[in-house]
């Protein structure tokens, strides 16, 4: 599953996890002070997003050549029966100016509870506007009461094509979407359903389950990725700390109970959750970490303190609890309906499991929102990728478990990279030199950017700029929010 505390919840994530992971940094104050013409600017500006349908302007942050806006967005609970009712979905906008290009970024989870004016890697190449939007079902995104029938692919890419219709109405300069992990799987959804909206689409880390229990391609990555001694030494925590689970609960248990976290509504034991927090160790490790990490694996010999303190840093033992796991509810429905999860089979655990079935989402869900999957969806959206897809770009990581199973693009203007090195924090700035600049290049000549323009108010990007995640399950971090 995808970029959370563990595997599951990795796709495209962990609490230390920050906004600045897939936005990056907080916006410089460099720009030039506004002149009163730019009040003018300003003054129109606030009319037109006024005058969106459906549209409100929740609040507003002056950033230095920069404007911030919060919003909401009055959508349909169900757009094929618009009378179903309406839900407000939250947006942000970060506004330069209207000639601009803009980069709309769609990361495929809430965002942040208040939010501060950021920039994607996208955003920052184009010098753009860029327009956030916050998924349906996540935070406050979420229609009260709440039809679960109603999250899946097709809604939210209608969802983000309102959104864009609407605001074209002020930018009519060309616009790109992107996003990383679970992010970069809704951005690709989008332009699957809606291929006229954006100019372009790149999507970071963004995994395909095309058929979810009929391939091997995870456990290959496993088999094969670093060195045979470090594959050895995560087996092994695995295997130590699964021997070792009359030692280790009590010790779970007690952190939970200081904590105030129980285990009653989704996995239902401390068992449960111990086991599920160790299958998702190794795909943590690789996902958030990398061979330079694989000398700090405890050995065998290890102590029950210095094990359980060493899977808590990679893996998280509070993920797997209620209240770990509630804010990604949303993002195990959609995996368990519809977008699949990594399926492993874990042939060094088996005399060790208790719960064979465990490792899927419908595990962490509360009983009333288990549901059976559907690989329809998943098979139509690989199969349009590969061959009638145009203008998008993929980046992936080489040491990223998500990276087992990506994208084939179509030979219509549409690209895929790979980060050397790189784990779920790959993006274009990480690619080798000669792809970085194709990358750089085409993503510019889509949004009809020449690199001097640009590079003019562009800062100079940190290579961990982009960090996007999605949760485990496969996962155990926190997703980037804006």
């Amino acid at each position: 599953m995808l970029t959370v505390s563990s595997r599951f919840l990795a796709l495209l994530a962990s609490a230390t996890v920050a906004a600045t992971t897939l936005i990056g940094p907080t916006l410089p104050a460099t720009a030039e002070a506004g002149a009163p013409s730019a009040v003018v600017a300003e003054d129109e500006l606030l009319n037109r997003l006024r005058a969106i349908p459906g549209l409100t302007v929740v609040s507003e942050t002056p950033v230095t050549g920069y404007r911030f806006f919060v919003l909401s967005f009055t959508q349909p609970v169900d757009h094929r029966d618009p009378g179903e009712g309406t839900f407000q979905q939250r947006l942000t906008l970060l506004h330069r100016e209207a000639t601009a290009p803009v980069v709309l970024f769609t990361n495929g989870y809430g965002l942040a509870v208040n939010p501060v004016p950021s920039r994607t890697e996208p955003t920052r190449l184009l010098d753009g506007n860029q327009l956030s939007v916050e998924h349906r079902f996540f935070r406050s995104s979420r229609p009260d009461p709440a039809d679960w029938d109603d999250l899946n692919i097709w809604q939210e890419a209608t969802d983000e094509h309102r959104i864009v219709q609407a605001f074209k109405s002020i930018y009519n300069a060309k616009w790109i979407q992107t996003g990383g992990s679970k992010g970069g799987m809704t951005s690709v959804y989008h332009r699957r359903f809606y291929p006229g909206d954006v100019d372009g689409v790149v999507a970071y880390v963004a995994p395909n389950d095309r058929v979810n229990h009929h391939d091997r391609a995870y456990d290959r990555f496993f088999e094969t990725v670093g060195d045979a001694a470090c594959r050895t030494a995560l087996e092994n925590v695995q295997r130590e700390a699964l021997k070792r689970r009359d030692r280790l609960v009590p010790m779970l248990e007690a952190e939970a109970a200081r904590n105030g976290l129980t285990f009653t509504r989704t996995l239902g034991t401390a068992d449960r959750s111990l086991e599920m927090t160790v299958l998702d160790t190794a795909w943590a490790f690789w996902q958030y970490l990398g061979p330079a990490d694989c000398a700090g694996v405890p050995p065998v010999t290890a102590t029950d303190q210095e094990l359980y303190a060493w899977i808590d840093r990679v893996s998280s033992w509070t993920f797997y609890t209620d209240q770990g796991i509630d804010y990604y509810t949303p993002y195990y429905y959609q995996a368990a309906t519809q977008l699949g999860w990594g399926d492993l089979k874990f042939p060094h655990l088996r005399e060790l499991r208790r719960y064979p079935g465990l490792y899927q989402p419908n595990a962490v869900l509360p009983r009333e929102l288990r549901s059976r999957h559907d690989p329809r969806p998943m098979l139509d959206v690989d199969r349009w990728v590969r061959t009638k897809a145009e203008r998008m770009l993929f980046v992936n990581g080489e040491f990223d478990p998500w990276g087992a199973e990506v994208f084939t693009p179509s030979k219509r203007d549409s690209y895929s990279y790979t980060a050397p090195q790189a784990n779920h924090g790959a993006n274009i700035s990480r690619l080798n030199p000669a792809d970085r600049d194709a990358a750089t290049a085409t993503l510019r000549r889509w949004a009809g950017v020449t690199a001097g323009v640009a590079e003019q108010r562009t800062p100079a990007i940190p290579d961990d700029d982009m960090r996007p995640t999605r949760p485990r399950l496969n996962g155990n971090q926190s997703p980037n929010e804006s």
